[in-house]
């Protein structure tokens, strides 16, 4: 892999991890569109170390916050005020998305990443983005959020082992089918990247750092991470004011065109 390639892989992990597209069909479908060696799972973790990198500063006086707020709470033995609470939510968010993971690694890396299934994917799941966001009413503050809402987006971002599903867009379409504001929706889903991409970076990181040339891995996390950062601060002014609609359409736009191209590789 070259340099070049390594920025371009980052700066679409970055963008795509927090914009509800897919950095994952993005990761998968770059280097089958442009001929690119394929750079394999491990490399894509370590790029979700620059995302995740990118959380941890943007969030860092919330995650300050959900640090004393679970120490306080393991010194209680109870979840002790609204940052405990909160950090309970998103381990339990953690779990299913964090079991499946390890359990579906091998098919992540293997037949989930064939084509046809990531551009199905992208259009399914953009069809969806569109009509809960467009349907869904947005009165509930994150602060409301209970055990149970926590489980389902949960269950949401496990689907998203499967590129073209996209983590942030499962879990801010599950947020919002529970009536969470997109802001609302947004902040939590951003916020459970972090112990799931954790635990995964602990996995596969180990394997893309024993590479004979790290410069384009390292290259590569520093464009995830200043990339991820510009995604999140956009994307929490943009859902605000507009809504979720113009990511929607260019999932089915994406997903049309890697089908057109995947019939017309076939021919």
């Amino acid at each position: 892999m070259t340099t070049f390639q390594a920025v371009v892989l980052g700066v679409l992990q970055g963008l795509a991890e927090f914009l509800p597209v897919s950095s994952s069909a993005h990761l998968s479908l770059a280097p089958w569109a442009f001929g690119w060696e394929e750079p394999g799972l491990a490399f894509d973790v370590a790029l979700h170390i620059g995302t995740l990198a990118a959380v941890l500063w943007y969030f860092r006086s919330e995650w300050i916050a959900l640090t004393r707020g679970g120490i306080a709470s393991i010194r209680a033995r109870r979840l002790e005020g609204e940052s405990g609470r909160r950090l309970g939510l998103l381990v339990v968010g953690t779990v299913p998305g964090a079991a499946i993971g390890y359990a579906l690694q091998q098919q992540a890396e293997t037949i989930f990443r064939a084509p046809a299934l990531t551009a199905s994917a992208l259009i399914v799941m953009g069809a969806i983005l569109w009509v809960v966001d467009r349907g869904s009413p947005t009165s509930r503050p994150l602060a409301s959020m209970g055990w149970r809402d926590a489980v389902l987006i949960g269950l949401a971002q496990a689907c998203a082992i499967v590129p073209g599903v996209s983590r942030s867009g499962a879990t801010i379409t599950a947020g919002r089918a529970l009536g969470f504001d997109r802001g609302g929706a947004a902040t939590f889903s951003f916020l459970m990247s972090m112990p799931i991409t954790a635990a995964a970076a602990a996995l596969k990181a180990p394997e893309a750092l024993r590479s004979p040339d790290l410069t384009p891995v390292l290259v590569g996390m520093a464009a995830a991470a200043l990339s991820g950062w510009l995604a999140i601060s956009v994307l929490l002014k943009y859902v605000r004011q507009r809504g979720l609609g113009v990511f929607a359409v260019y999932r089915v736009v994406l997903g049309v065109a890697v089908l057109g191209l995947v019939w017309a590789r076939s021919q």
